[in-house]
Order: structure tokens, then sequence, then C-alpha cells
């Protein structure tokens, strides 16, 4: 079984494992701690950050490590797309997928840990990232979800981060004036399928009884 090492709140990791259920996959997961990182995880991808996806073959040798979020969603639709996420304008979804993990990603660490960025106000910070904000609401005007009336990647992609912005201080994400946005986030939160993806699980030790993620009983439960 193929191993996904994550960590329950970083939305890269996140990212992954909506693509694996969304996908009808299931792996063996390995939940980590960041201040105490497996070694196992280390020696195959030393760069220290989540998610990590080993794939193995059946013998139980190593294939190869994706290192990324976005080329484990990748992976994994296709591997399997019940739901046709990949079925979608592959060129609006990377160009937004790219814009959130460059300029909206760069923003949204500034105004989560304002403090390590004097350079600017919290505000200012905050206002950065709701230039990309308004351009998913705009979206969100004219259709149910950020590329049509159907879930796709990119609303995977982008969900989480919205949802680490809005989480910064839920008050006033609220109050902005978004609401299509808003209420796409809210759907989201309320998803089963994000609902199984934030499921606490003790983080790994080796000897520990292997975790299936997600749970037989869960697979593909949309």
């Amino acid at each position: 079984m193929h191993r996904l090492y994550s960590f329950r709140r970083c939305p890269y990791a996140m990212r992954a494992r909506l693509g694996l259920v969304f996908a009808g996959l299931q792996v063996e997961l390995r939940e980590i701690v960041l201040k105490n990182k497996p070694a196992q995880m280390l020696a195959i991808s030393p760069k220290g950050t989540v998610p990590v996806l080993e794939l193995v073959e059946d013998d139980g040798s190593q294939r190869r490590v994706i290192e990324e979020s976005r080329d484990i969603l990748e992976w994994a639709l296709r591997q399997s797309d019940p739901h046709g996420l990949l079925n979608t304008d592959r060129a609006s979804a990377s160009a937004l997928i790219e814009r959130n993990d460059n300029e909206f990603k760069h923003w949204l660490d500034r105004y989560k840990y304002a403090d390590r960025h004097p350079e600017r106000s919290q505000l200012e910070y905050r206002q950065q990232g709701e230039v990309f904000l308004q351009a998913l609401e705009d979206r969100l005007a004219h259709s149910t979800y950020l590329l049509g009336d159907r879930i796709s990647m990119a609303d995977i992609a982008v969900m989480p981060f919205v949802r680490q912005f809005a989480h910064v201080d839920r008050e006033v994400f609220y109050s902005l004036p978004y609401a299509k946005l808003q209420k796409w986030l809210r759907d989201w939160l309320d998803h089963p399928v994000f609902q199984q993806v934030m499921v606490k699980y003790q983080p790994w030790q080796e000897g520990d009884d292997i975790v299936i993620f997600p749970p037989l009983t869960q697979r593909g439960g949309l």
C-alpha cells in the first residue's frame, strides 16, 4: 500500500488527502509532528515538508516519491476520477492554482504571522490577500464552484488556503463583502469528504499498527 506522510492542519496536506478521497484511493497514513519529523520521511524526502506520498510496489519496494501536494492531487485523479474533477478547463485550473500557491500564499503567510513580518501591518497583508478573494468571489458570482457548476480540482486545491485565511480571524473574514465565497467555504467545511480528511489521528511511530486512510467504511463516501 502506498504511504502518505501528512499533517492534519497543513493546507497542502489537506489538498493531497482531498484528492485521494475524491479519487477513491486508500493509502497507509503516517500522521507526523512537525517538530519531530520521522527519520523514515526525511530519508525519502529530505526537504522535510508534507505531504509526501511514497508509491510502493506490490513486493514492498519503493517505486517513486511524490513530494508536492499538487502533484499528489493530480496523480490521484489520474488513477481514478469517478467524479470528473479533471473534466474542466485545465488551463484555467492550472492558472488559478498557480496564483493561489504563489501570490495568495505569500500574503496569507504574512497575514497569519504578521508579527514575523513587521514591514507592513496585518491589515495591509489582509488587504493584499483580499485581491485573490475578490477574484474568487467574481468567479462564484456566476457558478456554484470555481470553474463551473461542478467541483473541479481547482476547488480542492484552493479551498484549504481560503480556510486558513478565514481562520486567522473568522469574525473579520465573515464580515468582509464576499458572500458567495463565504457560502462556498461554509459548504466545503460541511462537505462529508472534507470532514473525512480532517479526522484526527495519533502521530505515527515505528511499530504502530497500520492506519488506512480513508477507512474502508468511508472510502469514496460522498
